[in-house]
C-alpha cells in the first residue's frame, strides 16, 4: 500500500461519509499540506467523548503533516445553531461564548498539538463583514433553498416558529470556509446542509470547493441514543479517572469495538489483531481494559489509567467494595423496612418500581450476595453494604 493510499485508509476510518472520496484522495496526492477546518460552537463548558470524535479526526490529520484549523464559532454561538432543535434556539452572550471558549480550548489540546493548531474566530471576519456584506451575504440564498433543510422543513410543517436570523447560520459556517479557504470541512452527519453550504459558497467566490468528511454520532453507554449529558449516556472528558474506567467497562461487547473505531489512536492492523484474539478465545474483557486505560491516560495519565484499573479489580473482580462510598442511617416506623424502599431511599435506585426490577435481574446484592427475594424486610439494628449495578454503593444502618 503507497503512503498516500494508506493515509486515505486511516482518514476514512469511522467516517460516516466523504464528499467527494475521489477530490481528497487527489487532495493527498498533491503532497501540500491541507487546511482542516471543524467549527465549534461553544454552546456548553464541557466536553463528552461524542464531542471528541470529530477532534480525533483532526489530530489524524494533524498527525499526516495537514493544517489544523480549530475554529470557535464565538459569532455563530450568538445566532444559536438550530441544528436538530425543533425551536428557536437562546442565542448565548459574547460573555458566555468566551468562558466557554476557554475552556473549550484547555480541553481539546489534551488531544491536538496546540503547536501545530490554529485556533480561529469567526468574529475575527464576520464583524468586518458589516451589514451591507451580511445582507449581500443574504442574497446568495433563496428561501426555498433554505427550507430543503430537514429541520427548518420540520419545524415550518409542524406550525413551529423560525426566526429569520436562523437561516443566516448556514450562510455564515459556509463563508467560514470562504474566509479561511479550507481544503477540508469536518463535520457531524446533522451538518450536511451546513458543510454543503461552505463547498457552494468557495465555488460562487472562484475557490477549489472544500472536500467534506462526516463523522458519525457516537453512541452513549446504552448503545442506542447519541451520547448526550441530557440522557445521561455520556463519558465526560473531566470525569474522575474511575468513573471513565466504569462507564467505559458498562458497554456492550459489540459497542467496543464502535468505541474503537471512532475513539482509540491504535493503528487499526492492531484492532484488527485484538479481533482476531476474541476471534481465539480471549476474553473481550480484557480489550474493553485496554480501550478504558487508552481514554483515561489522554485526558489524566497513565498513573491514573493505572490506578483506575486497579481500583476497577479491587473493586469487581476481587469483590471487595469502595472505600469512598457513602454511610447513611434510616430509622423507618415500626423498626423495619422492605428492601424496595431501602434502596430508593439510600439513593441507589430512582424509585422502587426500579429497585424491583434491578433485584429481578440480580441486580441488587447485600455484602456482595445477591438479592433474590422482592419482599425482603430488613430490621433495625443491622449495618450492611448495598449494591445495585455494578457501581453504586452504600452502607446502611437501620435504626
Amino acid at each position: 500500500m503507497t503512503e498516500v493510499s494508506q493515509a486515505f485508509a486511516e482518514l476514512k476510518r469511522g467516517a460516516e461519509e466523504i464528499l467527494l472520496e475521489d477530490e481528497l484522495l487527489e487532495k493527498l496526492k498533491e503532497g501540500k499540506p491541507l487546511k482542516i477546518k471543524a467549527g465549534f460552537d461553544p454552546t456548553a463548558p464541557d466536553l463528552h467523548l461524542g464531542h471528541t470524535v470529530l477532534i480525533n479526526k483532526l489530530r489524524q490529520f494533524q498527525q499526516l503533516g495537514h493544517e489544523v484549523i480549530f475554529l470557535i464559532g464565538d459569532f455563530t454561538g450568538m445566532i444559536g445553531d438550530p441544528t436538530g432543535k425543533n425551536v428557536t434556539r437562546k442565542p448565548l452572550t459574547k460573555e458566555d461564548v468566551l468562558a466557554n471558549a476557554e475552556t473549550y480550548k484547555e480541553q481539546v489540546f489534551k488531544i491536538l498539538d496546540p503547536e501545530k493548531t490554529t485556533v480561529a474566530f469567526n468574529s475575527t471576519w464576520m464583524e468586518a463583514l458589516g451589514s451591507a456584506g451580511m445582507l449581500k451575504l443574504a442574497s446568495r440564498q433563496t428561501v426555498a433553498r433554505m427550507m430543503e433543510r430537514d429541520d427548518f422543513k420540520k419545524r415550518y410543517n409542524n406550525g413551529q416558529a423560525i426566526a429569520i436570523h436562523e437561516f443566516m447560520y448556514p450562510l455564515v459556517q459556509g463563508w467560514d470556509s470562504v474566509a479561511l479557504e479550507s481544503d477540508v470541512e469536518l463535520g457531524g452527519t446533522d451538518q450536511k446542509f451546513n458543510l454543503l453550504m461552505g463547498r457552494e459558497l468557495q465555488k460562487a467566490e472562484g475557490q477549489r470547493p472544500q472536500t467534506v468528511l462526516m463523522m458519525p454520532l457516537l453512541e452513549g453507554l446504552d448503545g442506542v441514543q447519541k451520547m448526550s449529558k441530557s440522557l445521561g449516556n455520556y463519558i465526560g472528558i473531566t470525569d474522575s479517572p474511575n468513573d471513565m474506567f466504569g462507564k467505559v467497562m458498562s458497554i456492550s461487547d459489540d459497542l467496543m469495538w464502535r468505541y474503537y473505531d471512532l475513539l482509540s489512536f491504535r493503528p487499526l492492523e492492531e484492532i484488527e489483531g485484538f479481533k482476531q484474539k476474541i476471534a481465539d478465545g480471549a476474553n473481550p474483557r480484557d480489550v474493553k481494559i485496554d480501550l478504558a486505560k487508552e481514554i483515561i491516560a489522554r485526558f489524566h495519565d497513565d498513573a491514573a489509567a493505572e490506578a483506575a484499573h486497579q481500583e476497577f479489580i479491587n473493586r469487581f473482580q476481587k469483590k471487595a467494595v469502595p472505600d469512598d462510598m457513602p454511610e447513611l442511617t434510616l430509622t423507618p416506623e415500626g423498626g423495619q423496612i422492605a428492601i424496595a424502599n431501602l434502596l430508593k431511599d439510600a439513593g441507589l435506585v430512582a424509585s422502587t418500581s426500579e429497585a424491583m426490577r434491578m433485584i429481578k435481574q440480580g441486580a441488587a446484592k447485600i455484602e456482595g450476595e445477591k438479592v433474590t427475594d422482592n419482599k425482603l424486610v430488613i430490621e433495625a439494628g443491622t449495618t450492611q453494604v448495598y449494591q445495585v449495578g455494578k457501581r453504586k454503593f452504600a452502607k446502611v444502618t437501620i435504626g
